[in-house]
């Protein structure tokens, strides 16, 4: 399987998890700390943005790079398990 592959197949299954699913496989892949990164990262990178952005575009890009940046880094494992 391609790393492309791999990510097809994790959104069609998270598209059918349900939030205890999700939580449950979060739990099992990703630790808290992990996961406390990713929130403060983002709060630094939106706080760094090299243009002014509106207030909601920033509260979108709090809410949403968390969750890119944990799929992202799923997908990564899953290849790495594959390999």
């Amino acid at each position: 399987m391609t790393g492309r592959d791999i990510a097809i197949e994790l959104t069609d299954i998270w598209d059918e998890l349900g939030t205890s699913d999700i939580n449950t496989m979060l739990a099992k892949n990703i630790s808290f700390e992990l996961l406390e990164y990713f929130a403060e990262y983002t709060k630094q990178f939106t706080g760094a943005l090299p243009i002014q952005a509106d207030q909601k575009t920033q509260d979108e890009l709090q809410e949403q790079l968390p969750n890119l940046m944990i799929l992202g880094y799923l997908i990564r494992l899953l290849e790495e398990r594959v390999d």
